[in-house]
């Protein structure tokens, strides 16, 4: 597809990365993150002291950059036969300068999207229409909310992500998808595909939020007397068969270190969803391309690894992704998932841990509900509607599900209750 836009721009799709330059996408992707970390240098140069640091809207998110997106499509774990047809739209100028981009693609199913709409498919195959192929904008196999109209700074950010939001109804038409889907959506996006009439869908997940705390045991005393105790005698329990942590990242990250992972990985995959959406040569590539930005969590014992949990760092926050195990030992998943994710935002002044998706185990381990939003449009008009009174009633169950959850939180009344 290329068309014209408004004014003077253009938009077009590329099936494939290789076609746009890592440095003009991952401007697109996080541009005030680029912004602040060049002024940093430029300050550090003038021996000033830097600005304030990264807000929450400015984290540096790595599941949108061009090193994570080309590791998946490099490696196959999207494009080919995985379902996940690449069309990244982009917006660019008259002087072919891109303005802003979508990580967009072609589904032919449902898995690894985390925001579940089997049902809407099934319902509306039965009725005579047909699903598959949608179109999906997303980090593939990965619900951390985060850009997904992926725009420059600079005078022309409304007109872009406008131009980007027509350009999604065009490739919908014109691939005869029968709907859009933006997944873990944040703003400025959501306002402005619920502005041109896209029905918002929330969810819950569980986040750790770092009050500034100088120590794990500075987190624990704002917990109630029974669940610190509880936390302090599951950490060492996790422990108590001669097993050791190691965390890892960057050059730690060698090729024997991600065989051992990703035969974790497998294991655990292939017993909860039957087949992993990650294959051994993305952790690969992922890792020689963004591995200061990979924290791996690596359990020890008798000599050999027997269990992993893989995060990726952004500016602010630490996501939790995958978790894997050959051995199984009591509280390990949590000590390796939950509570070596705390000690490490601590210990690095993150300002939060993002924990994949779902588990209310989490809350017990001080881990809090925040609702996740996302923003569907549906062509035919039948579904949109049977689609809109549905979410309506699921977002009145998951605001009161959130309230329920917060109520039961472990820490100490008083003392940091607060959502």
């Amino acid at each position: 597809m290329s068309a014209e836009g408004d004014g003077d721009l253009r938009v077009r799709v590329s099936t494939s990365l290789k076609a746009i330059p890592a440095a003009a996408w991952n401007a697109c992707a996080n541009p005030r993150a680029l912004r602040v970390a060049a002024q940093a240098v430029e300050d550090a140069c003038a021996g000033e002291a830097g600005g304030d640091p990264l807000s929450a809207r400015d984290e540096d998110n790595p599941f949108v950059s061009h090193e994570f997106l080309s590791a998946l499509e490099d490696s196959g774990c999207t494009g080919g036969r995985s379902g996940w047809s690449p069309a990244y739209l982009m917006v660019e100028d008259a002087a072919g300068r891109l303005l802003a981009a979508a990580p967009s693609f072609l589904k032919s199913h449902s898995q690894g999207e985390y925001v579940f709409d089997h049902s809407w498919a099934d319902a509306y195959q039965r009725a005579g229409g047909r699903y598959y192929p949608k179109l999906q904008l997303a980090a593939p196999f990965t619900p951390a909310t985060g850009p997904r109209l992926l725009v420059a700074d600079g005078p022309r950010e409304d007109e872009a992500r406008a131009a980007l939001i027509a350009g999604l109804e065009a490739l919908r038409a014109q691939t005869q998808a029968s709907s859009v889907h933006v997944t873990f959506a944040q703003e400025p996006d959501l306002s402005a595909l619920l502005a041109a009439g896209y029905l918002e869908r929330n969810d819950l997940q569980f986040h750790w939020r770092n009050d500034g705390f100088a120590s794990y045991d500075d987190f624990l005393a704002t917990l109630a007397s029974r669940k610190r105790k509880a936390l302090k005698r599951e950490r060492r329990e996790a422990l108590s068969a001669g097993v050791t942590v190691e965390v890892l990242s960057g050059s730690d990250l060698t090729e024997s270190v991600w065989d051992a992972f990703h035969s974790f990985y497998e294991d655990t995959g292939a017993r909860k969803w039957g087949r992993p959406y990650l294959n051994r040569a993305f952790f690969s590539r992922v890792g020689a391309a963004m591995g200061e930005r990979i924290v791996l969590m690596m359990a020890k014992r008798a000599g050999r690894y027997i269990a992993g949990a893989i995060n990726f760092r952004g500016a602010n926050t630490l996501y939790g992704r995958n978790w894997g195990c050959i051995e199984e030992h009591p509280f390990l998943h949590f000590e390796l998932c939950y509570h070596q994710a705390i000690d490490y935002a601590i210990a690095h002044g993150l300002s939060r841990v993002e924990a994949g998706a779902q588990g209310e185990h989490k809350l017990a381990r001080g881990y809090r509900p925040v609702i996740t939003r996302s923003a569907h449009h549906l062509a035919d008009p039948g579904l949109a509607r049977a689609v809109a009174a549905y979410l309506r009633q699921e977002r009145r169950e998951i605001a009161h599900a959130q309230e329920a959850l917060a109520a039961e939180s472990p820490f100490r009344k008083g003392g940091g209750d607060d959502i």
